[in-house]
């Protein structure tokens, strides 16, 4: 059943939903809000953009031209009903199409791409949800890292960057596809739930030909001990909310 939802309170900013498919979760209000939107970044993508919340979010960022990439038409839709509840239509540009499938009017067009992909591979061993939009936002079965920086690789202009979220146990192997692709990585950006508990959340930004370089930014812890938000995870949700 479709719903609307304010993100995180913010009351002048709606998404539409449907529990029946993938929702969108914290993990991509955190990469909207870690990606460094440069002043000379014109263009921007979010490939895999589910039902649009990044690309919501970073209208509240930028004023520049936003695109998003959806294969699962039903994901689509929503997002295209929530960019124009919230009067969007004019910065917010969204594709139902496999990210392979992108126009070559696109190669080495956008200074910034976004992604929350999927985290796990598919396997013998692994728990598949029975609702297909879920298995494709948790799963590699339309898109895994190889497939997501060649991609990037292409689209991207040189110098342009990639953002993107993923688990910690993953990261090395993140590094090595990225550098296949003639991507560096250039900053990390750990996510704990509290001090106390293993890290599990990696955010990660990528430079197509950029020199080598790698900045450790100080980690996102999201709750005290006692239960409270920290005085960054607060500020980052007043963020979102301004």
């Amino acid at each position: 059943m479709k719903v609307l939802n304010d993100i995180l309170g913010y009351k002048n900013l709606c998404i539409y939903q449907d529990p029946d498919f993938f929702c969108f979760s914290l993990d991509s209000v955190i990469l909207a809000n870690y990606s460094n939107v440069r002043l000379r970044d014109n263009t921007i993508i979010d490939l895999g953009c589910g039902n649009g919340v990044i690309p919501l979010i970073l209208s509240k960022r930028t004023s520049k031209k936003i695109y998003g990439v959806e294969i699962q038409k039903k994901c689509y839709d929503l997002a295209i009903e929530s960019i124009k509840y919230n009067h969007l239509d004019n910065q917010i540009e969204l594709i139902n199409s496999d990210i392979v499938d992108l126009d070559d009017s696109f190669n080495n067009y956008f200074d910034l791409v976004l992604c929350n992909p999927p985290y796990f591979k598919l396997n013998e061993k692994s728990f598949i949800n029975l609702s297909k939009e879920k298995q494709i936002a948790r799963h590699e079965l339309t898109m895994d890292l190889d497939k997501l920086f060649s991609v990037s690789k292409k689209i991207l202009k040189n110098n342009g960057n990639i953002d993107i979220v993923h688990r910690p146990e993953r990261l090395l192997e993140i590094f090595d596809v990225m550098r296949k692709y003639n991507i560096e990585p250039k900053r990390i950006k750990f996510v704990y739930e509290n001090i106390d508990k293993p890290s599990t959340l990696v955010l990660v930004e990528g430079q197509k030909c950029g020199k080598s370089g790698l900045k450790i930014d100080t980690p996102l812890v999201m709750y005290n001990l006692d239960g409270s938000m920290t005085e960054e995870y607060q500020s980052l949700i007043n963020e979102v909310r301004k």
